[in-house]
């Protein structure tokens, strides 16, 4: 069969992970940048991203180490050539899968971040009292309290449909990762706050309805082109909660608080899947990494249970 251009084969196989995994916009753009990268760079050294042996492939990974990058990064685009090459073999583009012997740098296990349940109190404190007028501080709390009792990702949190939030329920549904549902329980607070927000909102829409605009269908509407708060407008509103509550804002981002969600969980003695469930994680090994939390605690409770650690006996 005719050889396949690299810019159209790299095309083809975004279009089908899209296609048949549902995969996100921000995924799709890393997988294509990687895919680019490594194209150009085999163009460079008299092959195509279609040919290369697994040499060439070998020889690119070194060259990555050579530039400096870090560990996660090349990790990150070996399994994007991976995926490619898989996929190339089950075309039958290729006879052959040239990673498949090749084994990457590997990704550092990286505990995350955390607050302490005294610094997200603090963080919810204020954002109820941050913002220009009422409005803005009721949509602030509503924000904040939604994330803390959810364990949402940022974009999940900013899209959330208004409809998802009416009636008052006690369990929200979102669309997470690969278009998949799943089932969050809404805390007490986190209805309160979400109660008051659709006061405010629902009157500017009706505001903005009565001026001939059209009305929008996010929880949190915003003027840009998506028609809801940005992920990074969020993220700079994290940064400044963090500084008026007197934390560091280069520790704190919408991600940390999503920690804290499921560190404070588990510490709470939740079970590991339940958390896995609620994070809307494919793979229980991305949960297991919240267990570090429990060191320190099941360490007290040995020491303070076990009968080797309370001394010998005195004779009566």
């Amino acid at each position: 069969m005719p050889e396949i251009s690299d810019a159209r084969s790299i095309s083809t196989f975004l279009d089908a992970i899209a296609a048949e995994h549902g995969a996100a916009r921000n995924t799709l753009l890393a997988y294509g940048r990687d895919l680019g990268h490594a194209a150009d760079w085999f163009a460079g050294h008299a092959t195509a991203l279609g040919r290369a042996k697994s040499d060439d492939i070998e020889a690119y990974l070194v060259s990555l180490d050579a530039e400096g990058l870090a560990r996660a990064t090349r990790a990150r685009r070996l399994s994007s050539l991976k995926q490619f090459y898989r996929f190339a073999y089950d075309e039958g583009w290729r006879k052959d899968n040239p990673t498949l012997r090749i084994d990457g740098p590997g990704r550092a296990v990286r505990l995350p971040g955390t607050l302490t349940e005294a610094e997200v109190a603090a963080m919810l404190e204020v954002a109820r009292d941050h913002g220009a007028d009422t409005a803005t501080k009721a949509r602030n709390a509503c924000l904040f309290e939604l994330l803390y009792a959810t364990g949402l990702r940022v974009t999940e949190l900013v899209s959330l449909p208004d409809k998802a939030l009416r009636g008052a329920p006690q369990m929200l549904m979102v669309r997470g990762k690969g278009g998949k549902d799943r089932l969050v329980p809404l805390s007490d607070p986190a209805r309160a706050a979400v109660a008051v927000w659709l006061q405010h909102r629902d009157k500017s829409e009706e505001l903005a309805r009565t001026s001939g605009k059209a009305a929008s269908r996010f929880l949190f509407p915003a003027r840009g082109a998506k028609g809801h708060m940005t992920r990074e407008r969020f993220h700079g509103l994290v940064k400044e909660v963090a500084l008026r509550a007197n934390l560091d804002p280069t520790r704190v981002s919408p991600h940390v608080l999503r920690h804290a969600f499921a560190t404070h969980l588990l510490a709470g003695g939740a079970d590991l899947r339940v958390i896995q469930t609620l994070l809307g994680h494919a793979d229980l090994s991305s949960t297991e990494i919240y267990t570090h939390v429990l060191d320190e605690r099941l360490r007290s409770l040995v020491m303070q249970h076990h009968p080797l650690t309370r001394g010998p006996k005195t004779a009566d």
